[in-house]
């Protein structure tokens, strides 16, 4: 244990429902190194970033933690590619506890990579330098793209060496941020092992803490579903509109709050695909960049059951009244699909606008047009040269559909342009060059990871500086594909 730590830790979520955490220490790590510091992060939190480089910073982001302080592993369910689990839970993680920040808002700090808990499953519980990166990047990616999500404070070395992928690797713990870690599983570990009445706390913890309109409800449970619901439209549809494969959608990966979570298998799609799969796991393509909003509503229907007998004490009309909640799912994620892609295309919403976003869909995807550069292309009156020529007409007829559209709107070009850029980035963390930055780190240089990062974290910003990571992979690269790092 350490004598002192920069956080004042409070445990609401345990003591609100005990029997959803285990109270569970941390493995030592024998020579623990901060080796990446998210000083903005640890602002926001209150915390001078240079007393968590120190030797008992890095011990504290490691896991030991002042005497009185008590860590948790979490429990919860889940969906695994469709198939129920009823016992996953934190099997590599602990919370350290939770901390009201510079803002008042209340954050988990979490650990993962931290040793086997009880939840662990038969793993070896420790995670390696490259996916505790990659969730840095990651994150820090998001967050500037203006997408709920988790966000590392740091990655922080064991001096442990660890046998993943037939070598042994860096050992290292990610301390990441979150505004909590309920989840759609947590409900459903709930239901299963505790009935309504923990189910009940638990919907009552989720409302005080993420959605407190909810309480004033006249159903406060049936109101927290649609909030919920509500909230996983938006995110999944700001996914979409960047590109982002999360690539492991089971439904213990899915937050009440709405952030993005759990940073495994994902990958921002480079040349459009609907049917793009990174995950080396994902055999038959269930989480497919293209299929992500019909599983998060999947998803949702399995929060709605574990809350139906709080909705309603007849069954019936409980069915029907969260099934009425989560039809407005799919309205709602195409309203803010595109509103997202009117701006985008520098256009106002409207029925001509998603139809003009109907038929680009399947051109540029045909085309396999990058994703992300098509749109700053356009912004740039460029884009035609993105497209083969056997495309190039369908592309200017497109073109002047969406001409007709800004004359209309009165706006002049330049105006429209920087609208256009304001929302489309130049940088996204690159398939080939996350690969290439975290083979680089776990030899020992963590500059370009760091490098990609600085680029990442202002996305509509173009420096010429940053010139190589702003373009996908070569058409000819091996498809890439990512894995979980368990």
């Amino acid at each position: 244990m350490t004598d002192a730590t920069p956080f004042r830790f409070e445990d609401t979520y345990a003591r609100a429902v005990p029997a959803l955490s285990l109270p569970w220490e941390a493995a030592t790590a024998p020579d623990p190194v901060v080796r990446l510091l998210n000083a903005d992060v640890a602002g926001e939190l209150g915390v001078d970033p240079e007393a968590l480089r120190e030797p008992e910073g890095a011990r504290l982001l490691t896991g030991t933690v002042p005497d009185g302080v008590t860590t948790y592993a979490q429990a919860y369910s889940g969906h695994q590619f469709g198939m129920y689990s009823p016992r996953l839970g934190d099997g590599r993680a602990v919370l350290l506890g939770e901390v009201i920040d510079a803002a008042g808002r209340r954050r988990d700090l979490h650990l993962k990579g931290s040793g086997r808990t009880p939840f662990a499953r038969g793993g070896d519980g420790k995670a390696v330098l490259g996916p505790m990166l990659r969730e840095y990047v990651m994150g820090e990616a998001m967050h500037a793209l203006g997408i709920p999500t988790t966000r590392a404070l740091a990655v922080t070395t064991t001096g442990e060496q660890v046998f993943r992928d037939g070598r042994m690797l860096p050992g290292a713990v990610l301390a990441r941020v979150a505004s909590s870690h309920l989840r759609v599983g947590t409900f459903q570990f709930a239901a299963a092992t505790g009935g309504p009445p923990l189910v009940r706390d638990l919907a009552d913890h989720a409302i005080a803490r993420h959605h407190p309109g909810a309480a004033d409800a006249s159903n406060p449970y049936l109101d927290l579903f649609a909030r919920v619901v509500r909230a996983q439209a938006e995110l999944v549809a700001r996914w979409m509109l960047v590109g982002f494969v999360h690539g492991v959608m089971n439904t213990d990966n899915m937050t009440i709050s709405g952030e993005t979570i759990d940073y495994g298998p994902c990958a921002f799609v480079d040349a459009a695909d609907p049917a793009a799969v990174f995950s080396s796991i994902d055999h038959g393509g269930r989480y497919a960049y293209g299929q992500q909003p019909a599983v998060a509503q999947w998803n949702l229907a399995r929060l709605a059951e574990t809350l139906l007998p709080l909705v309603d004490t007849d069954e019936q009309a409980a069915v029907e009244a969260a099934t009425g909640v989560l039809t407005a799912f799919a309205p709602a994620y195409d309203e803010a699909v595109s509103r997202g892609m009117a701006a985008k295309l520098g256009v106002a919403p409207g029925e001509s606008t998603r139809a003009l976003v109907t038929d680009l869909l399947p051109l540029l995807a045909e085309g396999r047009v990058d994703h992300t550069g098509f749109f700053r292309a356009l912004a740039a009156g460029d884009a035609r040269t993105l497209f083969p020529a056997g495309l190039t007409d369908r592309f200017d007829a497109w073109a002047a559909r969406r001409e007709a559209l800004l004359r209309g709107g009165g706006t002049d070009g330049e105006s429209v342009a920087a609208a256009m850029n304001r929302v489309n980035p130049v940088y996204i963390p690159r398939n080939h060059r996350v690969e290439e930055a975290l083979e680089a780190a776990v030899g020992g240089d963590l500059d370009p990871v760091q490098r990609l990062v600085d680029a990442v974290s202002h996305p509509f910003d173009e420096r010429p500086e940053y010139a190589d990571l702003a373009g996908p992979a070569p058409a000819d690269a091996m498809p890439h594909v990512t894995y979980c790092g368990t």
